[in-house]
């Protein structure tokens, strides 16, 4: 027989070995099929639910926040926190990411694409750590609005510049924290300063603060000119009258 597609030869094949299996074997009155269905088959496992996928390994440290860094998406996997400082396998496909510690599995997840993105099983976290899970964008601004519209608008920089999240929400609380130290207004009048000059970073924010920059008004603004505390009138001497 000639064929010129897979296509035929594979339904040839199914018809001929359909029969085969139905032939009896000549010392033995069963064929094959029957033999299958009577001894065989009871002992035979579920097929698996999910189609087979290849799997990757990716050596990773967990980080102290209780995270390990997968590197092809570069993003974050939760795993139990008494993980923390261990060196890890992680064993992903397509679809899911396992992390394995002394051929262990101690997490399993459904692999995310997005780039930078934190997956996270709660049940992992301590309780110090429950609080990290909470973090997100609307998270600090709803923490910056209260010291002010300034630190507001510097929270809001800082998150939209950075790539990595992680990066954005540790400079962000920072900021914020300064209020313990010099009170929510001086850290407001200060995010200001950091906005005028282009500069809105945790280290810009905290110098102003320690140089007392905040209570020095910018030069170049006219309305916040430093006014002199005795009035004008026509009976001021200047310098010449001392000469």
């Amino acid at each position: 027989m000639t064929f010129f597609s897979l296509k035929d030869l594979n339904r040839e094949i199914t018809v001929l070995l359909e029969r085969y299996n139905n032939l009896l074997f000549k010392r033995k009155e069963s064929s094959r099929i029957e033999l299958f269905q009577r001894t065989e088959r009871q002992y035979l496992k579920d097929l698996p639910a999910d189609t087979y996928e290849l799997k990757d390994y990716k050596r990773a440290k967990v980080q102290k926040m209780g995270y390990v860094y997968f590197s092809p998406d570069k993003s974050y996997y939760s795993v139990p926190y008494r993980y923390i400082g261990k060196e890890t396998t992680i064993h992903y496909t397509k679809s899911r990411v396992e992390v394995f510690y002394s051929h262990e599995r101690i997490a399993l997840h459904q692999r995310n694409l997005i780039k930078g993105s934190y997956i996270t099983n709660t049940d992992h976290l301590s309780s110090t750590h429950r609080f990290y899970s909470e973090w997100n964008p609307e998270f600090f601004k709803k923490k910056a609005l209260p010291h002010g519209e300034y630190v507001l608008a510097c929270i809001e920089k800082i998150l939209a510049s950075q790539d990595y999240p992680e990066i954005s929400y540790k400079r962000s609380l920072g900021i914020i924290q300064l209020h313990r130290a010099y009170g929510s207004q001086r850290l407001n009048n200060a995010c200001k300063r950091a906005l005028d000059t282009d500069a809105c970073s945790y280290l810009r924010i905290k110098n102003i603060l320690k140089n007392n920059m905040d209570r020095v008004h910018l030069l170049d603004d006219p309305t916040q000119q430093i006014q002199p505390h005795i009035p004008f009138h026509s009976n001021i001497r200047g310098a010449s009258a001392y000469e």
